[in-house]
């Protein structure tokens, strides 16, 4: 059954709410992804990415609300969905004791991708992700990054219309890490698909991703795309460390009065100030600091990152946690609460 209307997006949610009892993981979030966006995902393990993405994919059903993928509803057409949809998992899946090739041979078979078209597909992938050379070798043999590119590969063999991909990069050193960025700019590239990506690295929605939301405690706090959240803050971010002082609240209060100051977060002792002008400013802080008794322990001037749009908009840094217990846990919690 094809869609008898025209699809503008590839992903479209309106109010969609997850709880598990009393926890509410995906509190009432409302946007849509453009088809051949990166769209990015961007917050700490807890706030809600990754059960956003287990609704998109079918794994679990809604509370309330509605997400189309590609047109079809998750809820009412999960079958029409997993048809259209390649999910990558942050866990990898890969049997460890079959060949890079026999893995993809039996990703091929379950996604019931016709027999004449399997060897040419399987060619294909491996040479885009450049296993060719060690496609017949035991998975157990490959390196984090050789086993992540297989899972991305074994997503990619029914030509899916989006590609899911929670936290690609979990665990991987830097340098592999960047080599998956140029993995996944080449499938974008090449397959000219829509890719939604879940991560809690800065530097890695930053580099990849056309837009992002992102997500805390369940809610969106804003999306659009990096150098506009960037340029929203300010072109440049003060950071101070003050001591203790009873005329904290005055010197707030100060701050925020100064021309060129936007906003102003607080963090226990850590007063951080998104403004234009850092030059002219600085010299008014220690002028304000003295004529109180602040005394300044250190101040730094740098230009906005992602970092600090998302302390700009959750009020804290992001909490990443690479070992996996948190989502281990969070992951057996829905298997026993799932719908």
């Amino acid at each position: 059954m094809q869609n008898a209307f025209i699809v503008l997006y590839s992903i479209e949610t309106n109010s969609l709410t997850k709880s598990f009892g009393d926890v509410t993981a995906v509190n009432d979030i409302s946007f849509s992804v453009e088809k051949g966006e990166i769209f990015g995902f961007l917050g700490p393990n807890g706030a809600g990415k990754s059960t956003t993405m287990m609704i998109f994919t079918t794994l679990l059903k809604p509370t309330s609300g509605q997400a189309l993928i590609s047109g079809f509803d998750v809820s009412k057409n999960a079958k029409h969905v997993r048809e259209n949809i390649g999910y990558v998992q942050q866990e990898s899946t890969v049997d460890e004791y079959l060949t890079g090739r026999e893995n993809l041979l039996l990703q091929a078979k379950l996604n019931h991708i016709p027999k004449n078209e399997i060897r040419s597909r399987i060619d294909e992938i491996l040479e885009l992700i450049e296993l060719v050379d060690k496609q017949n070798e035991a998975v157990v043999t490959y390196s984090g990054g050789m086993r992540k590119r297989l899972d991305i590969a074994g997503g990619l063999l029914h030509r899916p219309k989006v590609l899911f991909l929670d936290e690609p990069t979990v665990g991987l050193d830097i340098q592999t890490r960047r080599k998956i960025w140029e993995y996944i700019r080449k499938i974008h590239a090449e397959f000219d698909m829509t890719i939604f990506l879940t991560t809690h690295y800065m530097e890695e929605a930053d580099n990849l991703c056309d837009r992002i939301g992102i997500m805390d405690d369940g809610k969106i706090q804003v999306i659009d795309t990096p150098q506009n959240m960037k340029n929203a803050l300010g072109n440049e971010v003060i950071s101070i460390s003050i001591e203790e002082n009873s005329n904290h609240n005055s010197f707030l209060s100060e701050l925020r009065e100064i021309e060129f100051v936007k906003k102003i977060n607080e963090n226990d002792s850590k007063i951080t100030l998104f403004a234009s002008n850092g030059a002219e400013i600085i010299p008014i802080i220690f002028q304000i600091s003295s004529k109180l008794g602040i005394v300044v322990k250190s101040i730094s001037l740098t230009q906005p990152t992602l970092d600090d749009v998302f302390i700009s908009y959750t009020g804290h840094e992001i909490r990443s946690d690479d070992s996996g217990f948190n989502r281990k846990r969070e992951h057996a919690k829905m298997k026993r609460l799932r719908a």
